[in-house]
């Protein structure tokens, strides 16, 4: 796992070399060298490891997300702010099933990182109200799940906030 940093310092290397290969007229050759440059940009904004995750994610293979998520030994120093914010929201999502405690601190956290888009902060808040609901919060479980439906534009989620409350009457 690269540092951050190491990203840019590569890219910032590569792009050099494209440029002594257009200086020589070798033209495709510093067009080839630039796409290799933006590579590494774009693994600098969107870690790799984290996009992997997310693919296994979508086939619903845990474990396999897991052991992506498990590559990254260094969140800080690896990955951006954002980036961490999703790094902790997937690890609440795997340890959601297993440890509630542990899944609420890492929801906290991805939420105080912060996510770029909306349904995933919504998600993350409708997951602590849910965490919230189990340990007998009802005040801040209904807090987070207002939060969370104003956050869900598209109404993804609605019958899941519908059971959740149905749930909270119960309590």
């Amino acid at each position: 796992m690269f540092h951050k940093n190491i990203k840019v310092a590569l890219a910032v290397l590569i792009t050099i070399w494209a440029v002594y290969e257009f200086s020589q007229v070798h033209i495709m050759n510093g067009i080839s060298i630039l796409l290799l440059a933006g590579i590494f940009v774009l693994f600098y904004f969107k870690n790799e490891f984290i996009l992997l995750a997310f693919l296994q994610l979508r086939k619903q293979n845990f474990p396999g997300a897991q052991k992506w998520l498990a590559y990254i030994k260094n969140p800080e120093g690896a990955l951006t702010q954002k980036q961490q914010g999703y790094y902790n929201f997937l690890q609440g999502l795997m340890v959601s099933q297993t440890n509630i405690s542990q899944a609420e601190k890492y929801f906290k956290t991805a939420i105080k990182l912060g996510l770029s888009m909306n349904h995933d902060l919504a998600l993350a808040k409708m997951q602590l109200a849910g965490i919230a609901m189990t340990k007998r919060r009802k005040r801040e479980a209904t807090l987070l799940l207002a939060e969370a439906k104003k956050l869900d534009k598209q109404g993804m989620f609605k019958e899941q906030m519908n059971q959740l409350k149905q749930q909270m009457k119960k309590i």
